[in-house]
Parts: structure tokens; sequence; C-alpha cells
């Protein structure tokens, strides 16, 4: 396996082509908003704060916002599609299932973020534009990425609403939970086809000015059945990262293989979500339902001879089923849910870092076989 890490100095971040504050919002079309924010706020701990819908105005759709920290997800349903965006969400859905169709990145200029992006390649999916109400004014424009996913490009320093104009403030669908469950979206992982991998690295370089920061390929990245290679891609200020993935030739179908099938093409596969206390979250997610990978007792049995010593006891990670990775700037812990829908296509990671900038490049095998299991249960490896 090799693995490559690129630094960006800081004369090149002042200097950034295209500037990001962070994520802005990862927004799900899904068959039934409704019961997905329930869902996420019983199940993750989020907070309802915003809602669109026929009570606001919007007779189209209706979508509900909520939040962890920063994280903040938007999931939208079509009520009745009259529209070419209506009746291309009612139509995602009936392809893909359940999943992302934006991965939106708040910049300090989304104007000028647009025109960067489109003069390096960019296809634009919508031109710049301000929406305002009460609470100030907005500035939005959107490129394509891969598959049917976009990067909606929000500029919202002149607003202080709860979402965008055109949502309204909204009620806590649950009591919130004693501690935050998580707060903030660590990377967004997306799978493509097999030769596409470095066509899209490509692009986030050109069209978006991000830089190389990790690389995965070989065996290491492989079991005895599938094998898939990724490539790690972040701005300047490593506060967005996407890594892209791709199958690799292997002797019988791998994660990104199934994914593709019943996806139906390219799509985001995972979103990591980054906490504090990785222990107290598993507990509660468990708790409230979610189901975590699995991994075996032999895991952790010389897992103390190489990670070392971690905030949370080996026994501790071996109960709860976490895994632990280190490399020349610290440690990581981490663990992945199952596919939150009825497709294996989205599900989620729980991350704590502790220096380590990493991806858990040590539990890969470990990971991958997990998910193997899952695939043979279901009849897909």
């Amino acid at each position: 396996m090799t693995e490559t890490t690129h630094t960006t100095p800081e004369t090149a971040r002042q200097a950034d082509p295209f500037p990001v504050h962070g994520m802005d919002a990862v927004v799900f079309a899904v068959g039934n908003a409704k019961q997905a924010a329930h869902y996420y706020s019983s199940a993750f701990g989020m907070q309802l704060v915003a809602y669109s819908g026929p009570e606001t105005g919007s007779r189209e759709t209706a979508s509900y916002v909520l939040e962890s920290g920063s994280a903040r997800f938007v999931f939208t349903s079509v009520i009745k599609p009259s529209t070419v965006h209506g009746r291309f969400l009612a139509g995602h859905v009936a392809a893909h299932g359940d999943g992302v169709v934006d991965l939106a990145v708040e910049v300090p200029d989304a104007r000028a973020a647009h025109a960067y992006a489109v003069k390096h390649g960019a296809t634009s999916l919508q031109e710049p534009h301000e929406v305002k109400d009460e609470h100030g004014t907005v500035v939005l424009a959107s490129i394509a990425t891969y598959g049917e996913t976009r990067h909606t490009l929000v500029e919202r320093g002149a607003y202080d609403g709860p979402y965008l104009p055109g949502f309204s403030k909204a009620t806590p669908m649950v009591a919130p939970p004693e501690r935050r469950t998580f707060q903030a979206i660590d990377h967004c992982v997306g799978n493509v086809e097999l030769g596409r991998m470095n066509d899209w690295v490509a692009f986030y370089n050109n069209v978006m000015g991000f830089t190389n920061m990790k690389e995965f390929v070989g065996d290491d990245i492989a079991t005895e059945y599938s094998a898939l290679m990724s490539k790690v891609v972040a701005d300047g200020t490593k506060k967005v990262k996407f890594p892209i993935n791709e199958p690799a030739i292997g002797k019988k179908k791998s994660q990104i293989d199934e994914y593709l099938e019943f996806y139906g093409g390219p799509g985001v596969q995972h979103i990591a979500l980054a906490t504090n206390d990785i222990v107290a979250t598993v507990k509660a997610m468990r708790a409230a339902g979610v189901q975590f990978l699995n991994v075996p007792d032999s895991y952790y049995d010389t897992l103390g001879e190489w990670v070392g010593d971690t905030r949370v006891p080996i026994d501790e990670l071996r109960e709860n089923r976490i895994l632990a990775d280190r490399d020349e700037d610290g440690y990581l812990l981490q663990i992945f849910t199952k596919p939150v829908q009825d497709k294996p296509t989205v599900f989620f990671e729980m991350i704590e870092r502790h220096g380590s900038m990493g991806f858990g490049k040590g539990n890969f095998k470990a990971l991958f076989e997990a998910i193997e299991r899952e695939q043979d249960k279901r009849g897909n490896l």
C-alpha cells in the first residue's frame, strides 16, 4: 500500500483561489422527510431547527433542517412535483432511494467561487442569485459533481435566520439529549465508477483548488475477496475533506460495486461525524436503535501492541466494538454504522481524533471484512 500526505503552506492558504468556511449542509432527498427527521432526531440526537413546507408557502416540497453542533442535515421530500427541481428530487428518490443530493459548502463569496469553478471546467447547475427575507440575504450558486450530486455554494455572512429564506424556525421533535452526540462533519465520502477516481480528484484539484491529502492503494486496502482504491482531497484548511473511492478488481463484489449497483451509479457513500466522546456517542445511538458493524474479538487481541495508549482503554474499545488507529501525528477512534436505509447504500462513521488527520488506514482490512460479512448476509458478495 502507498500512502502519501501533502501539506499546504500558510502562504498558499492565504492565496487560496477557492476559499471555503466549511461544510454548510448535507442535503438528502428522501421519500418521507418528516419520518427521516424524526429518525435522525431520536437515533442520532440531532435537533430540528428549521422547516419549509406548505405551512411556510412551499407547495412542492417539505424540508426539515437538523443540527448537532456545526453539523447540519437537510431532509427534503416532494409533496407534488411541479417544477424541474421537484421532478428531479422525485426522480432521484425513485432511482436511488434515500440519498445525498447536495454537499453544500459555505464560501465567503459565492459569485467568485462559482465563477472560478466554471472557468476551470465545472458545470453550472444554478447561477449565483440572492434570496432574502427579514433575516437578511443569502447568495446561492451550484455546480455539478459525480453522479447526480451537486455542490451548492452558500454565502451567508449577511444572514441570521435559522437556515435559508423560506424556512421558519422549528420546535425540536424530541427532547434534546443530555449531551451532544457529535459536533461536526469530519468528511464526506463519494463512490465513483471503476477508472473514474483520478478524473474526480483532478476535478477537485482544478475546479475547487483542493489539494491531495491522502492516497490509499494496494494490498492493505484489500481483503481476500475484494479491493478498492481511494484518494482524499481537501481545501487548504482541511475543513472540507472529500475521499473519493472506486472499485478495484477482486475475486468477488466489493463494497463499492455493491453501492454502485444498488444506488444506480455514483454518489455519497458515507458521512463521518466528529465526536469528542465516541463511547458515549455509540452507547446513546445503540440504545436508540442504530446498528453498527461488528468486528471480531481477535481484532482487539493485538490492538494495544501497535496502537499504544488511547483515551479509551482497549477493553472498553472491545466492549463497544470501536476501532483505533495511530499514525505519526496521533491516533483516532472510529466506528461505522450499517446502512441506514433498506438499500445497502448510505451509512455513517463516528470518529474521535487525537492528533491524527488520517482515515483509519490500519483498520481498512478489519472494516472491509466486516462489510463483506454483511454483504454475504444480503447475498451480494
